[in-house]
């Protein structure tokens, strides 16, 4: 079966993004197979930046709650007991009075109700905003997931195939290894064919332990992004069914700026600013407040007498403090707000520059990587169709040894080239539909 052949299903395969997810609860188990579609669902679960993100939605969530708390009616108790060794004289006439009493002590019972605080105001209006920035931070995190783990995933699915190239060419070479021994200890050849054999045989394993030793690797980061257990085997599993349709990209689709997280992110903090501008104009409003009290007073001149006998007093009333000047203080601020805003506007701008610059230069990437994979893979099947006449010709002495050497390289050469190429396109692809805003993150 011609090499190409046999990698039809593969080459498909890899190309195939997980636009569907399906379901994955807890742990596989270890002699379950992992589609690209789980191994992206397993890690939009369990991956640590992933939890991270998660674990930051929720301590934003609890802080705006605390912002917030300060609407709600703020209630205390306080005790205070005083032992007055040096009481109060004050002089009437010619009389000199003592106040008070040797022993004091009071109990209240406080409590005050915002009615207008600008801080509170901000808080108010700027909750939606903070959540909404916050499910953005989440949203960044996955999309980053979603293509960092399917790169990985195709990494090590690339270097297993080109493993199992290298243990295809291992066996074809230990075979011509020991046929050109046999020659050479009858004396039908010099001793240079046996050689060259011998040295091809080397590299080939050499080649075959790195290629091997790689895979350990690619393998270990893949389980660092899902954030799957060490410890455990992990099985990479394709679905050949659908893939035929999903070779091809449109490579035609205009970039719609607002799909990119990067720019929504800047929108949301540019709506904060908004509000923080607001806030510092309202500054100038005064703080309103609504107060109750009960107080219970106790005073005696017998430690013992203290508490027989209590004088309570008790208010409501409203409070309401602005300050006046304050050395042009808010008029700054209220400037300074402006600016941010201002700032903000130009960096909007530039990042809308620097996407469509990523999206030129990744749809660059992708047809060139296409073009270089197609290429690849025209070269794959006439280098296979070379090495075949020319195994035949040798085999029937009219080739050389030294040519059937180098045809083998050729498509040992042509067939790892053609994965790092594949590889590249799988990547470019990845970020082109990044760059589009098109990654799907919901399983």
């Amino acid at each position: 079966m011609r090499i190409i052949e046999r990698l039809k299903p593969l080459l498909t395969g890899c190309l195939l993004f997980p636009t569907v997810m399906l379901a994955q609860t807890g742990t596989p188990a270890a002699t379950d197979s992992l589609t690209l579609e789980q191994c992206v669902e397993f890690a939009l679960e369990n991956r640590a930046a992933v939890e991270q993100a998660k674990i930051n939605e929720s301590i934003g969530e609890r802080e705006i709650k605390s912002n917030l708390s300060g609407w709600f009616p703020q209630i205390g108790a306080r005790f205070n007991g005083t032992h007055n060794i040096k009481l109060q004289q004050q002089p009437f006439g010619d009389q000199i009075v003592t106040l008070g009493q040797k022993y004091t002590s009071n109990a209240a019972l406080e409590a005050t109700q915002t009615i207008f605080n600008s801080d509170l105001l901000l808080a108010s209006k700027a909750a939606r905003f903070t959540r909404q920035q916050l499910d953005q931070q989440l949203t960044d995190v996955k999309i980053n997931t979603v293509v960092d783990v399917s790169k990985a995933f195709y990494d090590v699915l690339l270097t297993q195939e080109q493993l199992r190239i290298l243990d295809v060419n291992l066996v074809r070479q230990e075979k011509q290894f020991n046929d050109a021994k046999s020659r050479y200890e009858v004396g039908l050849v010099d001793k240079t064919d046996y050689q060259r054999a011998a040295i091809t045989l080397a590299n080939i394993r050499s080649d075959r332990k790195r290629a091997e030793e790689g895979i350990k690797a690619r393998v270990a980061y893949l389980k660092q992004l899902m954030g799957f257990p060490t410890e455990q085997d992990i099985k990479l599993a394709y679905d050949y069914s659908v893939m035929e349709q999903v070779v091809l990209i449109d490579t035609t689709q205009v970039i719609a700026f607002e799909n990119r997280i990067e720019l929504q992110q800047l929108q949301t903090q540019r709506e904060l600013l908004l509000l923080n501008t607001a806030y510092n104009k309202w500054n100038f409003l005064p703080t309103v407040s609504a107060f109750g009290n009960y107080n219970f007073l106790y005073f005696n001149n017998e430690f013992s007498n203290l508490y027989n006998q209590s004088y309570p007093t008790s208010a409501v009333g409203l409070q309401v403090s602005m300050p006046i000047f304050q050395g042009t203080k808010r008029l700054q601020n209220i400037k300074i707000a402006q600016l941010q805003e201002d700032r903000l506007d130009v960096e909007i701008e530039d990042t809308r520059r620097a996407l469509n610059t990523e999206y030129q230069t990744v749809l660059a990437n992708y047809k060139s990587d296409y073009t270089e994979w197609r290429t690849l893979q025209s070269n794959l099947k006439m280098a296979q169709e070379v090495y075949d006449i020319i195994k035949l010709q040798y085999d029937e002495g009219v080739k050389a040894y030294v040519d059937l050497i180098v045809a083998e390289s050729e498509l040992r050469t042509t067939q790892l080239n053609y994965y790092n190429a594949l590889y590249n396109l799988l990547s470019s692809k990845l970020d082109y539909q990044r760059a589009l805003g098109n990654i799907n993150i919901n399983p």
